[in-house]
Order: structure tokens, then C-alpha cells, then sequence
């Protein structure tokens, strides 16, 4: 345990960061699986209006520093294309 008290601060804000970045990361995922969700019960516009929520809250947390630049970017892109896929009617590959 820390000694000193600026220490002890920053222990203290450290834990309050980490549990804000992991809620963060919850939000993404649920997001994420609400999209394929539509897309598996075919609601094509849902699934549009829920992939822009998902493109919001992953650009928030890549602002936020909890994804960096190209992580958030491909997790974007990844979701586009199997929304794009299924409004088109064509295959993705993995």
C-alpha cells in the first residue's frame, strides 16, 4: 500500500479510470452484439439506426483512449460491411 498521500490519490483515481474504461468497453460490446442481433432476425433497419449508436459509442471510447485509432476503426468497418452485406444480399468472408 502507498505511503504517501498524493500516492494514495492517485491509487484511488487510477481505480475509479479503470472501472469508467471497463464499463466503456461493456457498452461497446453490447452494442456491437445488438447489431448482429438484428441482422441474425433480419431487421434491416434496425440494424442501420443500431450501427450508428455502435459507430457513436466506439468513436467516443477511441476519444475517451480506450481504443486506439485503428482498433476503433476496424471494429467500425467490420460492423459496416456485415450490415452492408446483408442490405445487398451478398456474403462476407471472416
Amino acid at each position: 500500500m502507498a505511503n504517501k498521500k498524493s500516492t494514495k490519490k492517485r491509487t484511488l483515481t487510477n481505480e475509479k479510470s479503470r472501472m469508467l474504461n471497463v464499463a466503456r468497453r461493456s457498452e461497446l460490446k453490447t452494442a456491437s452484439k445488438k447489431v448482429i442481433t438484428a441482422l441474425a432476425a433480419n431487421d434491416l433497419a434496425g440494424a442501420q439506426a443500431l450501427l450508428r449508436d455502435a459507430e457513436s459509442k466506439i468513436a467516443r471510447a477511441k476519444g475517451k483512449g480506450v481504443l486506439k485509432s485503428n482498433t476503433a476503426s476496424r471494429k467500425i468497418s467490420s460492423l459496416a460491411k456485415k450490415v452492408y452485406a446483408a442490405q445487398t444480399g451478398t456474403t462476407t468472408t471472416p
